[in-house]
């Protein structure tokens, strides 16, 4: 707003100046001249118009700055939300990861029982099958299994031993699953590894 003032003053002003050019009396002849007025109002005039044409450029790059600066916030608040809404059940989820556990734990401890809790056994599975398919349809995976190669940001080693049929540096033995959320990182598996 202010170039736009800016350019009406100057505008103004050119004008006048031009104005009184053209009303300036031609002195005589035998009088020593040694400017010209109606010269000195070209370049007057010259100079304005390109104060104003640098005034414009000026305008017009702040104004590009301002959109791209203004645009830049647009994406990260985007981005913000979106991470907000991906990783909003982290608290969550890593509360429900125990249970997991300990479902996981009352299945091996079942395992080879009488008859007489297979019909127990079979309930804490499918209740463990259930619980596994729900945490996997918002997004988080188990990961550590036996034989992959160690990955310091999915696992956390616990020791380092010689395991027959494992190559070096793979998980040799998992002792507790490790989980992701989206890609991150909400608990890493607790390995031993082949040495």
């Amino acid at each position: 707003m202010t170039n736009q003032t800016e350019k009406e003053q100057l505008n103004q002003e050119v004008e006048i100046q031009a104005e009184q050019a053209e009303t300036i009396e031609p002195q005589a002849e035998d009088a020593q001249v040694e400017t010209d007025p109606l010269a000195e109002a070209i370049a007057r005039v010259q100079e304005l118009e390109e104060y104003i044409a640098e005034a414009d450029k000026r305008e017009q790059d702040i104004q590009l700055r301002a959109r791209a600066e203004i645009e830049n916030i647009r994406r990260r608040t985007e981005q913000d939300v979106e991470k907000a809404h991906k990783f909003a059940l982290e608290k969550f989820s890593k509360a429900l990861l125990d249970v997991v556990d300990n479902l996981e734990r009352g299945m091996q401890s079942l395992e080879g029982a009488d008859e007489s809790i297979k019909a127990l056994a079979e309930g804490v599975e499918l209740t463990h099958k259930g619980l596994v398919s729900t945490l996997a349809n918002f997004g988080v995976e188990a990961v550590g299994t036996v034989g992959e190669a160690f990955n310091p940001e999915l696992h956390q080693a616990i020791s380092m031993q010689p395991a027959e049929g494992i190559e070096a540096n793979h998980v040799s033995v998992v002792l507790q699953k490790g989980y992701t959320l989206h890609g991150r990182v909400i608990r890493p598996a607790m390995v031993m590894v082949a040495g």
